[in-house]
């Protein structure tokens, strides 16, 4: 709520600079107009301690949209790469408005706004807030997703669920691709400074929302993709530590191979070669190339889609620089030891989840009848080229049989990217995090698809793409145009209220599904054997095991191949690039 006295105060200094010439009984008036204009039901004023800041109601939504509020700022110039500085502070009032700007990034599947505006101090916050006087609500914190290159925070935005007034809910950015996630070891670019931007984020929250309505101390984080890994990575970090309450990946977790760095420093080499710098093995000169290199440029690289799942800039293990790290170990050897928070988490992917990657399918269905074993995952590691080829084949021949990949067994290629991407490593992480005691974990797959969803190339099969599960819950696709739109279909807005419903319990409760008093089949957590899990379509019906054959596949094989990721390594005459600093050895 406005304190008249701090926009009193404002308003007179604001009067003696500039209105000098009119009595002070003037300005006691226009102060007092003034504070009855703040106190309408168009705008709202929020005191913070960096100053007030003021946003505005939505005009089809009983909710009040602030945009654009810095959370942190973004280093500059040579340090562009190192950890978030403190937020911003200011004198006047911050007119929160701007929903335009964005990371530096290369506008890949067309995820940004029209009228977007990439600023290399991008460190922004939206807060969605109900229109209600309830306070203590609990909080929303929502990470994009985009492969850790691309998109933001408003790529989604949770209005209608804000609207329902039982959360105040938060969309962010944090910085992308190298600017992100550049990982060399040094300390000028010691790696996850797009994590620590999201921890900034979750301290900033957990400072700031109280003044907004919310809770402090009821902070639920949900990511989807590699926002769902965000999400999971927080509670695997020391920074992150006893804020987030409850937590809601979607398709996405922190150990896919697509989500963290397993050989960081040959990562910046050949990214760097990609924007056409060829000195990479002097890594100080490689080093001052990326903190010299132009944002446009330096974000300009397609590396969307890796035959080997691997991602060239994501999260990474730090090594240490004697500053504080986001991420010290490795994650399968965090859940293992079980040295996380176990906070209640519903998990889920879609049953084709990798039709995301069906772009690809032209171009690389050759390519896999060639050489099957280039598109074997990067966390899998041989004694030799006959052994890599003889676990290919296995794979191959369990998802295509005898015949060639290509529109006959296109299927086989939507599930092999599904399991490698999504389902595997996510099943996975929740088997680790059981037998680390962790008993609040709720599993499910989405299945529900509209009935316009067209059928997969070659099949008469239909179903759920990537992240499906967000767009019921949040409001739009890249941008804000759905949110308003009038002639979805009946079909639809259920499933909205339905999914939404479920969600929302899970917020307020832990618990997707009531204990007494719901119509809904129970949903228990899910146990060591990875059972129950809670099959989402047209209707609930709780399962045995998901995808048992094909996760017991992939279960064999990691036993036997699973590659650990590692620390950035330089050789010993980099060392005054590093300072002193303790090695970090992971185990396999």
């Amino acid at each position: 709520m406005l304190h008249r006295s701090i926009l009193y105060l404002y308003l007179l200094e604001q009067y003696a600079r500039f209105c000098d010439m009119f009595s002070i009984v003037y300005v006691v008036f226009s102060c007092f107009c003034a504070v009855t204009l703040c106190e309408s039901d168009e705008s709202r004023l929020v005191q913070l301690e960096q100053g007030l800041v003021r946003g505005y109601k939505d005009p089809e939504l009983g909710i009040y949209s602030f945009y654009g509020i810095p959370y942190a700022k973004a280093p500059t110039g040579t340090d562009r790469f190192k950890a978030p500085l403190p937020a911003p502070v200011w004198s006047g009032t911050f007119e929160a408005v701007d929903n335009e700007t964005v990371c530096p990034q290369r506008n890949l599947m067309n995820v940004l706004p029209p009228s977007y505006i990439a600023k290399a101090d991008c460190l922004i916050a939206n807060i969605y807030v109900p229109d209600t006087n309830t306070t203590n609500l609990p909080v929303l914190i929502i990470i994009h997703g985009g492969a850790y290159i691309t998109g933001f925070g408003n790529m989604f935005t949770p209005k209608k669920i804000t609207d329902t007034k039982k959360v105040i809910s938060v969309t962010f950015n944090y910085r992308l691709g190298p600017y992100g996630f550049l990982c060399l070891g040094t300390k000028d670019a010691p790696g996850n400074a797009g994590m620590k931007d999201q921890a900034a984020l979750i301290r900033w929250v957990n400072k700031n929302i109280i003044n907004f309505g919310g809770d402090p101390d009821n902070i639920i984080v949900s990511g989807f993709s590699s926002g769902a890994s965000s999400a999971d990575f927080l509670i695997l970090s020391k920074m992150t530590r006893g804020y987030v309450k409850k937590l809601v990946p979607e398709s996405g977790s922190g150990i896919s191979p697509y989500n963290i760095q397993f050989d960081p420093v040959e990562n910046a080499k050949q990214y760097a070669k990609l924007l056409g710098f060829d000195n990479v093995d002097d890594i100080e000169a490689l080093e001052n190339f990326y903190k010299t290199i132009p944002y446009d440029l330096l974000n300009s690289a397609n590396v969307i889609a890796i035959p080997n799942s691997e991602a060239l800039m994501a999260p990474c293990i730090e090594r240490d620089v004697g500053e504080e790290r986001f991420l010290d170990d490795s994650p399968t050897n965090i859940l293992k030891r079980g040295d996380f928070e176990k906070v209640p988490t519903l998990y889920g992917f879609i049953d084709l989840d990798g039709l995301i990657r069906f772009r690809e399918f032209d171009n690389w269905k050759n390519k896999m009848n060639n050489k099957f074993s280039e598109f074997l995952p990067v966390d899998l590691k041989f004694e030799n080229e006959i052994e890599k080829e003889n676990v290919a084949e296995r794979v191959r021949h369990f998802y295509f049989g005898d015949k060639p990949v290509g529109v006959e067994t296109v299927l086989g290629f939507v599930y092999y990217l599904t399991d490698v991407l999504f389902a595997w490593p996510i099943l996975r992480s929740v088997k680790y995090q059981v037998a680390s005691g962790h008993d609040q974990i709720y599993l499910y797959e989405y299945l529900y698809f509209e009935d316009s969803t067209p059928f997969i190339q070659g099949t008469n099969v239909r179903g759920a793409n990537h992240c499906a599960q967000t767009f019921a819950i949040l409001d739009g696709y890249w941008n804000d145009t759905v949110v308003y739109e009038k002639d979805v279909s009946e079909d639809i807005k259920q499933r909205k209220v339905f999914m939404k419903s479920i969600w929302l319990n899970f917020m307020l409760t832990g618990k997707p599904i009531p204990d007494e008093g719901s119509d809904l089949p129970a949903w228990p957590p899910v146990g060591l054997d990875l059972t129950p899990a809670m099959s989402i379509n047209r209707t609930l019906e709780l399962k045995g095991p998901l995808i048992k054959e094909r996760r017991e596949l992939w279960e064999n094989i990691y036993e036997k191949h699973f590659r650990q990721p590692i620390p950035p390594t330089l050789p010993p005459k980099y060392r005054h690039l590093i300072g002193e600093n303790n090695e970090l050895h992971i185990s396999s």
